[in-house]
């Protein structure tokens, strides 16, 4: 390896670690490199480790003096990394080390993402693994693969011969936030009948644009706009107007994305201009009221023609259930302020042999997830439609005791001067998944400060990471 980049950088054990981690290309999908190093440093310090066919690893720590015979605490984390670069880098991030830099407040990557996200967890346990002066419990380290793109790692680890119940998830990019619960998530495709058997036409096509878009999970409660939806509404309102066929209809590109843009072509019988000139001025300008959408915007302009359209009854069936399924927020946390409970976002629909609306379905409640699943399912069968789904994984409910959480949170005020957030996030964690393979896990997530994670501006805190490193130091000291 070359010139260490971040000597001098507190804490260098910590560090050290990290800069060797961006030496290994560990992208998600390609984490097999990443976890044999791991396993050689099993191997090095005489450590009892499992890596198993998807490449996870764990490695167990004994308890240092005087701490052996304490309850093992887990450490959690994840080894892959989202990869993004600037356009004009030219580093192969499946090949090359990371050109790892720093001034005063940051360390990050020329030109790429820094992998901080989750790398630094895994640098914090192989410190804490090494060092037999540190006061720390029996540790039982858990780094999983490809957390980011679906958490398959976290899903099918097996983690039946672990003894811990006390977990501390290192993933979390706010220091002094607290992550104690997430959402559950699926995905749901509903789909309905779509053949073109009625006859064509003169069409006329429909748009709905300028939306803000955004993440469905983090983004959900930003009241924005669905297209889908709102193009379900256009659709209904021109049926007053006369019989409509649908041609085409195609909006969002991702389940888990709040759609910006939909857009359909259809066949309406009588055509009154002037009428869908006003439905389309009115529903703009309800848009623009209701949502957070300044820009957006509700147009129609004459189509092409279109050789064969969907008959009036299945059009009839297709619109039906674009309005009338549920979307965005449908409960609020009743222990957590602020915190959306349960959501839906139907981030696509399009119409190919058939139609079909795909829904991600979350909620930090697995019961009101079931419940919500199970509402798509049933309105859908009414319908005439078919349903299914998948990528399911648990919610990590909130635990309103927390024996953990409760002396981390002491530790932190006593060391910071003032107490943390306590939070809970709408999106998924690899909390979620362990905590239903280890019934009765007390958990809590943390982290250093990590800014712009998954782009190429991305850059770890040096001192919150020296500040995060000391604080785990005395939470485990605790334990």
């Amino acid at each position: 390896m070359e010139a260490i980049k971040l000597a001098g950088l507190e804490p260098k054990a910590v560090l050290g670690h990290f800069e060797k981690l961006c030496s290994i290309p560990h992208g998600s999908g390609n984490t097999k490199q990443i976890s044999d190093y791991l396993v050689s440093f099993a191997k090095e310090h005489d450590l009892r480790y499992i890596q198993d066919a998807l490449n996870n690893v764990i490695i167990f720590g004994n308890g240092t003096c005087g701490m052996e015979d304490h309850a093992p605490v887990i450490l959690q984390g994840h080894m892959d990394m989202v990869c993004d670069k600037d356009a004009d880098c030219t580093l192969d991030m499946t090949v090359d080390p990371l050109d790892l830099t720093h001034d005063d407040q940051y360390i990050f990557a020329k030109g790429t993402t820094l992998g901080g996200d989750d790398g630094i967890a895994v640098a914090y346990a192989m410190a804490l693994l090494e060092d037999n002066t540190i006061p720390h419990p029996p540790l039982e380290v858990v780094i999983t693969v490809d957390e980011e793109i679906g958490m398959p790692g976290a899903n099918f680890i097996d983690v039946s011969m672990l003894k811990g119940r006390t977990m501390i998830n290192l993933d979390s990019e706010v220091e002094g936030a607290f992550t104690v619960a997430c959402a559950g998530a699926a995905t749901a495709t509903l789909r309905m009948d779509a053949p073109r058997t009625a006859p064509g036409g003169e069409t006329i096509r429909l748009t709905v644009d300028g939306l803000k878009g955004g993440h469905s999970g983090g983004e959900i409660h930003k009241n924005r706009g669905n297209a889908n939806k709102i193009m379900g509404q256009f659709l209904q309102r021109i049926q007053k107007t006369g019989a409509v066929r649908l041609a085409s209809i195609a909006g969002g590109a991702a389940d888990n994305v709040i759609p910006r843009a939909c857009q359909a072509s259809i066949v309406v019988e009588p055509l009154d201009p002037k009428a869908i000139d006003e439905i389309a001025g009115a529903l703009e300008a309800e848009v623009r009221s209701t949502y957070d959408e300044p820009e957006a915007r509700v147009t129609w302009a004459q189509g092409e023609i279109a050789d064969t359209t969907v008959p009036a009854k299945e059009t009839d069936g297709i619109i039906s259930l674009i309005c009338q399924v549920p979307n965005a927020i449908q409960a609020m946390s009743k222990d957590i302020p602020g915190l959306v409970e349960t959501s839906l976002n139907v981030g696509i629909i399009a119409m190919e042999e058939d139609f079909r609306a795909v829904f991600s379905v979350r909620s930090a409640v697995n019961a009101d997830k079931d419940a919500l699943l199970l509402k798509l399912r049933t309105l859908t069968q009414k319908l005439g439609g078919r349903y299914s789904q998948c990528g399911e994984y648990p919610a990590w409910e909130y635990k309103a005791e927390s024996p953990l959480r409760d002396t981390m949170v002491a530790i932190f005020t006593q060391q910071y001067g003032h107490a943390p957030e306590i939070m809970a996030v709408h999106v998924g964690l690899e909390c979620g998944m362990l905590s239903e393979k280890l019934p009765g896990l007390d958990c809590v997530s943390i982290g250093p400060e990590l800014n712009d994670i998954h782009t190429s501006r991305e850059k770890l805190g040096i001192a919150s990471n020296e500040r995060t490193w000391k604080y785990l130091l005395a939470v485990l000291k605790a334990l």
